[in-house]
């Protein structure tokens, strides 16, 4: 377990004016999620209910989180967005925290999380939406805007690879090794006994000890984290995001995956421990439209770790 732990920490480290916002304050600051209205909402997803946490009012933008955390991922991008005119939609994701968790593997298959945002697309009531993501939530942002590009406005993708430059590039031992810890989460049962081992040590770890900016997760974030995924079936639920994916089968399917018609913002960490920088190359040709933001000084949390500088260049992205 030791070494598992130590092993963790190593690798864990077109629109018309219809859809712009009025401009204003686009940073924020001093907005904190309790000083903004939060509305808590269910929206049909495919073929379940997805807790959403709705802010503001305008176009909408919705935020899809990664692995293994849940709507508050976004907590520092929320106010930011409401005070800069969006309706700011943000989902727990499939299986994770108040959202409904399918047991079988296969509902966590990249085809139900992507109509999952298709659904709350449509719930808007507007005819598309900007889509932003990070982690899991950015690469399952890529496919639906491959899926759906008459849904998505704008597209913002936060440390998460294309596919198909993921698996171009996995195959190098620059990317194999940190994608290490993949491969682990593909066993059965093995991964939910380490990961929750003492009282979920290794994911306490993980947020306290691996972002480069200390402190960009709280005790309380932290625990909250814990909670969501200490319910029944919840990490199995997380980890099937990998297992229901990750296949040599899907992996060909990417192959074919059109380029992305949406203009597209990539704001990327540059010291993020599990994916490496050169994930961006190549990435003009899956997103021609394309628009890349490198922070230097964050990791792979880089919302948590550098919340005003990715809310000043998404807001101004998005309202331009």
């Amino acid at each position: 377990m030791l070494l598992f732990r130590t092993l963790l920490h190593a690798a864990i480290r077109g629109s018309d004016n219809l859809y712009r916002p009025r401009m204003e304050d686009h940073s924020a600051r001093g907005s904190t999620l309790e000083e903004i209205e939060l509305r808590h909402e269910r929206v049909t997803g495919d073929g379940i209910d997805l807790h959403v946490v709705m802010a503001g009012e305008g176009p909408p933008v919705i935020l899809l989180h990664g692995f293994p955390e849940n709507w508050r991922s976004w907590q520092r991008q929320i106010p930011a967005l409401a005070a800069a005119g969006f309706s700011v939609w943000v989902p727990d994701m499939r299986g994770y925290n108040l959202s409904g968790r399918p047991s079988e593997q296969n509902a966590y298959q990249l085809d139900h999380l992507v109509a999952d945002v298709a659904a709350l697309v449509r719930a808007t009531g507007y005819p598309r939406a900007h889509i932003v993501g990070h982690d899991w939530g950015g690469i399952i942002a890529w496919t639906f805007a491959d899926k759906h590009p008459e849904l998505v406005d704008r597209l913002v993708i936060l440390n998460a690879p294309h596919l198909k430059i993921y698996a171009q590039e996995v195959r190098h031992p620059r990317q194999m090794f940190k994608s290490w810890y993949m491969l682990f989460f593909l066993l059965p049962r093995l991964p939910e006994l380490a990961l929750s081992a003492n009282d979920f040590k290794a994911v306490r770890d993980m947020f306290k000890l691996r972002p480069t900016q200390k402190g960009a997760f709280s005790d309380k974030d932290i625990e909250a984290y814990i909670e969501a995924l200490s319910q029944p079936g919840a990490l199995t639920a997380a980890l099937n995001y990998y297992r229901a994916n990750l296949t040599i089968a899907n992996m060909r399917k990417i192959a074919f995956s059109t380029p992305i018609n949406a203009e597209t913002l990539v704001i990327w960490g540059e010291l993020d421990p599990a994916l490496g920088i050169q994930l961006l190359e190549g990435l003009e040709r899956v997103a021609p439209r394309l628009r890349v933001h490198r922070i230097r000084d964050s990791s792979h949390w880089i919302q948590n770790e550098s919340p005003d500088e990715v809310n000043r260049i998404m807001i101004d992205f998005l309202s331009n």
